[in-house]
């Protein structure tokens, strides 16, 4: 389904079958755009971007208290979303959370202008064919090291590392994730999610949202 957005044209929903070709716009028309509804400009083609759920924004909040945790450390940075990272001309997004490492924070402009080190997206109805398709092709093509695609719904996150243009999974080991390309980087996924658990309100229990 397209919607219509001044004179450009947006896709709420990825394509099932996603094209190879680029489509028309670039980060000019991107620019041009204005704040809401929320767009993110991928392989040439805009996409609208969901107001996020409550759970959706726990988990973002948790996994950023993590990442920010290694960032004091090693003198690195996060952010979360809304924040345009142009990772080419004809590819905007504005991932919900990012990190970069301290030899990169020259990326760090008005924008971020490049590939982040670490990029996560957390899945709900509205995105995960998106951050699953065309957000891992770009992902993958354009530079980020890592990639985590996180799923409330199913107390899950799929790590992936990037190796010659390509992402690959990598397994926790004994229930602990540790990065292989970011040092310092480590998630203890039974006490994450303990954690995400004890903190969902009662009233959001009975249904996802």
């Amino acid at each position: 389904m397209a919607i219509d957005i001044l004179p450009v044209q947006a896709l709420a929903e990825s394509p099932i079958s996603p094209t190879s070709t680029l489509g028309s716009y670039r980060r000019a028309d991107y620019a041009r755009l204005p704040d809401e509804p929320r767009c993110e400009l991928i392989y040439g083609r805009f996409y609208l971007s969901p107001s996020p759920t409550p759970l959706h924004q726990l988990l973002v909040r948790l996994l950023c208290r993590r990442l920010e945790d290694v960032a004091d450390r090693i003198s690195g940075m996060v952010f979360i979303a809304p924040l345009d990272t142009a990772l080419s001309d004809h590819t905007v997004v504005q991932p919900d959370l990012l990190f970069i490492t301290q030899e990169r924070l020259s990326i760090v402009r008005e924008r971020i202008e490049g590939a982040p080190d670490l990029v996560v997206e957390v899945l709900s109805p509205g995105t995960a064919r998106r951050d699953r398709s065309e957000k891992l092709r770009a992902y993958a093509e354009l530079g980020v090291r890592e990639y985590w695609m996180a799923d409330w719904a199913e107390r899950q996150i799929d790590f992936l590392v990037s190796r010659d243009g390509q992402f690959h999974v990598v397994l926790p080991l004994d229930g602990v994730y540790r990065s292989e390309v970011l040092p310092g980087i480590e998630l203890d996924l039974a006490d994450f999610w303990d954690d995400f658990e004890r903190r969902i309100p009662p009233s959001a229990r009975s249904g996802k949202s």
